[in-house]
């Protein structure tokens, strides 16, 4: 070993040390019983809390780090030994953090979720981590009474008849309670914990520290675009007056749209910290005994759950950024049977408009395989050499398929796609991230959201994919302006936008033929071949019996 490589092992067990020794110090606190809290006053409170937090998170990063160093040393990178090892190492550590989302709650249990949308990430995080979609605690509701009374200045039996103790939904930052406004209005109350804004702020400062420290250390896995990307977020959703009005431009943007609901909007018992809204009844876009009940198809509900989406995404250019079920409801109220109950507004992306046409250029192209215009746009987008898994990202084909749309890839594909990533390095994927727009990501973990839900609908995801295909050519027509445009202008460009939309239907209806004729020669040929096999050994049998 050189002199260069004994300093940094030195330096590395020296930073392993010191940030175990941190754990350590706290760990025998890692139940909040052990420590006399009702001692002490609340900001006190606070700051031991946030240190608690603080080095159970140091102490698992340190394990982590360890397992990583330690597992992997001297395996040869890319081996079959050493992409074993990686898995296991993967899923030992998805379950430390699981636990330690499970222990400190509240912006760890959000950053585990927000971890588990990104279709990016090893499959061993992802899979671990999605347990944490449906855990939340709910909050004492003397607490809960506090932030409603200071808040409404007002004693709650003055502003509602009845206002159920127990909460009807509770997720990571609120939870949500069943009321009766005096005016008789059915309500939902969705209510902020008390203290989020200093625990985010120290949560934050220590998940950047520790990207770095691991940055640091394994140079080739950087994960600042994910702590900077999820600060941003989670920012966004402890405005409540925002998501109020998030909610209000949605519900504008759907207005003539019969399958999408969304709550309206009590803005005089509305705050930063508290958003009353119309009580929506509905199951959960996934419950598929529930959409049983209530005879709603699912593969109906998938369909318009990702033309909703779509629409927002290509058309408005102002999305709904958490479609996870527990947001999403499906009513049985509806022209077509159901309709869908969008809540939750707090993450809304405004997509800025060169994006949002550069994203319906990139969907057409993906759908019609057009190689250069990816790998154009790829470039518009800043992933230069990347661009080429663009169509693997979100289609599942290899920029040089020949597969049908929605088919998967073949045999062959697959065998070359496998090879050519696992030449990629942790380096390689940290780049990608890292070099994607703050709205790309966003799309791209939205997509991950709607692909799981229609997966759970049991929907083919041909329906995704043709869904983005209509609705990335409606964004790309031109926004005609009724006062001022002629009417046949107005009319010319729906027309362009309707034989767009029936030319690629028809190119994927053609390809689908195609696919099926060639598996019905492929079939022809097997049957005719066992077909003379039989033929030969009946001829053979016959002559050994002539003989």
């Amino acid at each position: 070993m050189n002199l260069y490589n004994m300093k940094a092992s030195k330096i590395l067990k020296r930073t392993v040390y010191l940030l175990t020794a941190t754990g350590f110090t706290f760990h025998a606190t890692s139940h909040s019983d052990f420590l006399p809290f009702p001692l002490f006053p609340d900001k006190i409170k606070a700051g031991i809390d946030g240190i608690v937090r603080s080095s159970r998170a140091i102490s698992t990063i340190t394990f982590t780090i360890a397992d990583y160093k330690y597992s992997l040393y001297s395996l040869s990178v890319g081996s079959e030994d050493y992409l074993c090892k990686l898995s296991e190492v993967h899923l030992r550590s998805a379950k430390r953090i699981l636990k330690l989302c499970e222990m400190n709650k509240g912006f760890y249990v959000k950053a585990g979720q927000f971890v588990a949308a990104i279709r990016q990430v090893p499959k061993e995080y992802s899979s671990t981590l999605l347990s944490l979609q449906d855990q939340a605690v709910p909050c004492d509701f003397k607490s809960i009474k506090e932030v409603l009374m200071s808040n409404l200045g007002q004693h709650l039996s003055e502003i509602f008849i009845s206002l159920d103790e127990q909460p009807i939904a509770a997720a990571s930052i609120a939870q949500v309670h069943h009321a009766i406004l005096r005016g008789n209005q059915e309500v939902a109350v969705k209510v902020q914990y008390p203290g989020l804004e200093h625990k985010m702020r120290l949560d934050i400062a220590i998940m950047s520290f520790l990207s770095k420290t691991v940055t640091w250390i394994f140079p080739e896995y950087r994960f600042g675009w994910l702590v900077s990307e999820f600060a941003g977020t989670i920012s966004l959703e402890l405005d409540f007056i925002q998501e109020a009005k998030n909610s209000e431009k949605t519900a504008e943007n759907f207005k003539n749209n019969e399958m999408v609901q969304v709550p309206h909007v009590f803005w005089d018992f509305t705050t930063s910290h508290v958003l009353t809204m119309q009580f929506c009844k509905g199951c959960k876009v996934d419950d598929l005994d529930s959409l049983k009940e209530i005879k709603a198809n699912p593969i109906k509900v998938a369909k318009a759950l990702v033309e909703v989406f779509a629409e927002m995404i290509f058309v408005h250019g102002f999305v709904h950024g958490d479609p996870h079920a527990g947001n999403i409801l499906v009513s049985s109220e509806g022209r077509n049977g159901f309709s869908l109950v969008l809540l939750d507004h707090g993450i809304c992306k405004t997509l800025d408009d060169t994006f949002r046409v550069d994203y319906c250029r990139l969907w057409k192209a993906l759908i019609l395989l057009d190689s250069d215009e990816i790998k154009h746009l790829g470039e518009q987008f800043g992933i230069g050499q990347y661009s080429r898994y663009l169509p693997l990202i979100f289609t599942g084909r290899s920029i040089d398929s020949k597969s049908v749309l929605g088919a998967g890839m073949s045999a062959e594909e697959r065998r070359k796609v496998k090879q050519e990533l696992v030449s990629l390095t942790v380096a390689d994927i940290s780049s990608f991230m890292e070099s994607l727009p703050p709205n790309f990501l966003a799309v791209l973990r939205i997509d991950g959201l709607l692909r799981s839900i229609v997966s759970k609908l049991k929907a083919p995801q041909q329906i995704r994919l043709l869904a983005y295909g209509k609705y990335a050519l409606y964004g790309l027509a031109p926004k005609s302006n009724l006062k001022s445009d002629f009417a046949i202008d107005v009319v010319f460009a729906r027309f362009k936008t309707t034989f767009s939309y029936l030319h690629l239907r028809i190119i994927l209806e053609v390809l689908q033929l195609l696919s099926w004729m060639r598996k019905v020669k492929q079939l022809l040929h097997r049957l005719l071949g066992e077909i003379i096999g039989i033929a030969r050994s009946v001829l053979t049998l016959s002559s050994s019996d002539v003989l």
